[in-house]
C-alpha cells in the first residue's frame, strides 16, 4: 500500500496529464477538429475588418451573375441589330457567329460557325449592320473562313455614291483601307460615301463600305483616298452571310 501511494505521489500527476492529452486528442479526432476551428474563428473575429467568408462568397457570386447579365444584354443587342439589318436587306441570308480569330491576323480573316451543312458556299458575301465585312473563301461542313476587306490582299470594286467615280479598294490596317481611282482627276472630297461598284466581280453593287477620311490626288501611279470602314470589324461578334454568284 505504501509502495502504491509513493508511486502515485511521484507519477500520478503525469498519469493524469497523459490521460487528459489522450482524451483531448481522441475528441479532436472524433470531431475532426471542429472545436479548434470554432475557437480559432472566435478568437480572430475581433481582428477581422472585412465581411465574413460566406458574405464574400455571396458578393463574388453576385458580381459573377452581374457580369453574365451584362454579356447577355450585349449579345441580345447585337442580335437585335442583326435582325433589324436583315429585314432592311430583304435578302436570303444566314446569320453566323464569329468563333475563330487569330491575334496575329486580326484584320485579315475570321472563322464563322456556319458551313456547307447550313448552305454556305465559297464566294458568298459577308456583311454586318455597318456594311461590307468580306467574302467566304473556304467552307467546311460546319464552319466557313472569311477574307476581310481590311486584309491587304483583298480587292473590292468600289465607287463614290455622290458621283459614281470608280476604283478599287485594298485593305489597310486597323479598320482603314485605300481606294485607288481609275480616273486621273476624280471629283472626291472628305466625307464622301463609298459603296461596292456595279463592275465588281466579287460583290453585288451598292453595299456600303466606308467614308473618305483623307484625299491624296497627287499619289502615283493613281490618285488615292483613305477610307474609314464603317463595319465594326475590330469588334464583330455576329455577321450575315448572303448568297452571291461570282461573275467571270
Amino acid at each position: 500500500m505504501f509502495t502504491v501511494r509513493r508511486w502515485w505521489e511521484r507519477y500520478g500527476s503525469q498519469f493524469i496529464l497523459i490521460g487528459i492529452v489522450l482524451g483531448v486528442a481522441l475528441f479532436i479526432r472524433q470531431t475532426q477538429g471542429a472545436l479548434i476551428f470554432e475557437l480559432y474563428a472566435h478568437a480572430i473575429r475581433p481582428f477581422q475588418t472585412g465581411p465574413p467568408p460566406d458574405e464574400k462568397w455571396r458578393e463574388g457570386e453576385v458580381e459573377r451573375l452581374e457580369g453574365q447579365l451584362t454579356a447577355l444584354e450585349k449579345q441580345n443587342e447585337e442580335l437585335k441589330k442583326l435582325l433589324d439589318y436583315k429585314e432592311e436587306q430583304q435578302l436570303e441570308s444566314i446569320s453566323a457567329r464569329i468563333i475563330g480569330r487569330s491575334v496575329d491576323h486580326w484584320w485579315q480573316q475570321i472563322i464563322l460557325d456556319q458551313g456547307s451543312n447550313e448552305g454556305v458556299k465559297e464566294g458568298y458575301v459577308v456583311t454586318s449592320p455597318g456594311g461590307l465585312v468580306g467574302r467566304v473563301i473556304k467552307v467546311t461542313p460546319h464552319t466557313s473562313r472569311v477574307l476581310l476587306i481590311s486584309d491587304p490582299t483583298s480587292r473590292v470594286g468600289a465607287k463614290l455614291s455622290r458621283n459614281n467615280y470608280m476604283g478599287y479598294i485594298r485593305g489597310g490596317t486597323k479598320g482603314t483601307a485605300t481606294m485607288v481611282f481609275y480616273e486621273k482627276v476624280p471629283n472626291v472630297k472628305k466625307g464622301d460615301q463609298v459603296v461596292t461598284s456595279p463592275a465588281s466581280q466579287l460583290f453585288p453593287p451598292g453595299i456600303h463600305i466606308g467614308v473618305v477620311e483623307s484625299v491624296h490626288l497627287q499619289q502615283n501611279p493613281a490618285p488615292e483616298v483613305e477610307i474609314k470602314l464603317t463595319a465594326p470589324i475590330e469588334f464583330l461578334e455576329w455577321v450575315t452571310i448572303h448568297p452571291h454568284t461570282t461573275k467571270y
